[in-house]
């Protein structure tokens, strides 16, 4: 949303909580605010999670013109509301007001629903930025981990792993709304002229992290770590737009390169901002090599882990959770044969095959092979990466799977790379990290999370009158 480094923002150490004092500092601008100046209507159906401590920080203020969604981190996908222990209260908003009314109803199913009644609504004279966050497949409250209607979990007895079941029906309903928005564009006559993103933003909780059951197999980590499985997240462009299309694309590409990109993409000019990010317009509408170098993975002095990739190499120092995340969590999700006709015949396939732009099963299953990572075996003549105790370093374009440990190897390369990471550290700001309030309970605000930094007075009465 800024174009920046976590390090630039002060939100580089863990996520933020619903009972902070604060949010994405209000001095970032953000994507929306730059492309309402260039005329578009601007609207967010899903997760915010950069503050609600007062309503400046909510996205309404913030450049979008409508939210439907909700503000924290994740909720419950039929009572919405979220848990961040000790505290439970409903999340679930139309701009400021609560929306109580959609209590029961599944929440990728709401945000589909909204997202399609936006584009029919839109006034086609004027361009739309339409930011869709789902919450699937994050996971919900640790009641029900891994919300999903029974009947989309039943379509999946043939995999063994009850979890992985609920995981298969979450992302089901996720196929569906993509299908169901893309058709929607096309009805519109929006879709000649569109660009999609689809991108996750960071790598799969497998394993039961987070109580969830994805997999980034067959690279190391899981998310919140540094690892390839915790940044290196798949991602898709589509555009009839695109020069060259039907492809996978090799340019290193960071998430805060999505804002100048799409400035560009829009007519705007990103050229003298001042960000992290970097415009791949070009580079991806022509295939030509990304104008990015390097991507610093974070730098969180407090849990003491840092990481950087500059060309075919990253450093990474140090690790999250002790290292109890630090392996390699599967299931490949390649045991049956790859369903090349439900691509083909899918909602969103069809929808696109209108405007010329249709797959065949050859490239379906081109793309597929590209796709995958190749790893090489494990050199047991290096020593094994043990971030706690020395940094590690790998040759991530062969050996994306960081199998194998080139510390030692390479010592020249993993001095300029450390010594990169002490540069940008000084750059770096302050985490903005502060207590939780115990003013935040729901409790307090009808059960729900709400704006409580903008009704702080309501304590300060109630102080006075009981002295």
């Amino acid at each position: 949303m800024t174009g920046k480094h976590p390090i630039h923002t002060g939100m580089q150490h863990g996520v933020l909580k619903c009972a902070e004092p604060r949010g994405l500092p209000l001095h970032e601008k953000l994507l929306p605010e730059y492309l309402r100046e260039l005329r578009y209507k601007t609207h967010i159906v899903g997760k915010w999670h950069l503050g609600f401590y007062t309503k400046e920080y909510t996205p309404t203020y913030r450049g979008f013109d409508s939210h439907l969604g909700f503000w924290s981190g994740h909720q419950d996908y039929f009572d919405h509301t979220a848990v961040e222990s000790p505290y439970w209260g409903l999340d679930m908003r139309r701009g400021l007001d609560t929306a109580w009314d959609l209590h029961g109803q599944y929440s990728t199913d709401i945000f589909t629903k909204h997202a399609v009644k936006l584009i029919d609504e839109h006034n086609t004279t004027d361009p739309l930025f339409l930011y869709l966050a789902h919450a699937a497949v994050h996971s919900g409250n640790p009641y029900n981990p891994l919300p999903a209607p029974d009947h989309e979990v039943a379509k999946f007895n043939h995999i063994n792993d009850y979890n992985r079941r609920r995981f298969a029906g979450m992302l089901t309903k996720l196929d569906e709304s993509v299908g169901r928005v893309v058709e929607a564009l096309r009805k519109k006559g929006m879709l000649k002229n569109s660009i999609i993103v689809f991108s996750t933003d960071n790598g799969g909780p497998p394993a039961g992290f987070n109580l969830n059951a994805g997999s980034n197999w067959p690279l190391r980590g899981t998310k919140n770590t540094l690892w390839e499985g915790g940044v290196r997240g798949a991602g898709l462009i589509w555009s009839p737009r695109l020069q060259q299309r039907g492809r996978v694309s090799r340019q290193l590409f960071h998430i805060s390169d999505w804002l100048p990109t799409l400035i560009s993409a829009a007519g705007g000019d990103p050229s003298n901002l001042n960000i992290d990010g970097v415009d791949l317009w070009g580079a991806l509408n022509d295939d030509t090599e990304s104008p990015r170098k390097a991507v610093l993975h974070n730098i969180d002095d407090i849990f003491g882990v840092s990481g950087i990739t500059d060309g075919d190499w990253k450093l990474v120092q140090g690790t999250t959770y002790n290292g109890q995340w630090d392996g390699w969590y599967g299931p490949s999700g390649r045991e049956w044969v790859y369903d090349v006709g439900g691509v083909i015949g899918s909602v969103a396939g069809r929808a696109v095959a209108t405007i010329g732009l249709s797959l065949s099963a050859e490239v379906i299953r081109r793309l597929q092979a590209e796709a995958v990572v190749k790893c090489p075996p494990r050199n047991d003549s290096v020593p094994l990466c043990k971030p706690l105790e020395s940094p590690c370093l790998f040759n991530i374009h062969k050996d994306p799977c960081e199998y194998n440990n080139l510390f030692k190897e390479f010592p020249q390369i993993a001095q300029d790379l450390q010594n990169g990471l002490k540069f940008l550290n000084v750059t770096a700001v302050l985490p903005g990290n502060l207590p939780w309030d115990d003013r935040a309970n729901p409790q307090f605000w009808d059960h729900t999370w709400t704006n409580f930094g903008n009704y702080l007075n309501v304590f300060e009465t109630a102080s006075v009158e009981a002295t």
